[in-house]
């Protein structure tokens, strides 16, 4: 009997001793499970990250595109400025008159499609100077206007949002 009775106990350690390991292999697998689990949380967030970052860097590369574009044509809107800087009233022929008056309508529809994409004039005289937003070219004395304000657009400027494509250059009254 003491015999059947050691080979109980040892069969019982043995039993014991596997479900211990049975049991320890059930533990070893949720971690294992959570690590997955964690793995693919940490994918899907970096992947967001990444959907996150490359619609900013789209959008941005579409802003920047937009502003050198309207750069671009800001030269051409000067022109037409100018060239519309003459008096009506000089002109003495009706066929001058209609070609003042096409091309007045041209840089019309011209203004239109800029703004209707965001570009937008610097306001600037009279207004106090910025150095964001002006580029002072000269300043003279001014009994006109205050110290520190914009006495003289001399060419102007323009921004699509807060973004400035181009500074107004103007005289700043001293």
């Amino acid at each position: 009997m003491a015999k059947n009775k050691k080979r109980d106990t040892v069969l019982e350690e043995g039993a014991v001793a596997e479900e211990m390991a049975a049991e320890e292999a059930v533990v070893e697998e949720a971690p294992a499970e959570e690590s997955d689990d964690t793995k693919y949380l940490r994918l899907a967030a970096d992947f967001q990250n990444y959907k996150r970052r490359m619609e900013k860097e789209r959008f941005e590369r579409y802003s920047d595109g937009k502003k050198d574009f309207a750069a671009d044509l800001l030269p051409t809107l000067d022109n037409f400025d100018c060239a519309l800087a003459q008096d009506m009233a000089q002109a003495e022929t009706e066929r001058e008159r209609a070609l003042i008056e096409g091309m007045d309508m041209i840089l019309r529809q011209f203004r239109e499609a800029l703004a209707k994409n965001g570009v937008g004039e610097i306001p600037s005289l009279g207004e106090d100077f910025d150095p964001n937003m002006h580029h002072a070219v000269v300043m003279e004395p001014s009994d006109r206007y205050e110290s520190q304000k914009v006495s003289e657009v001399l060419q102007k400027g323009y921004r699509i949002g807060d973004k400035v494509i181009r500074p107004s250059m103007v005289k700043v009254a001293e």
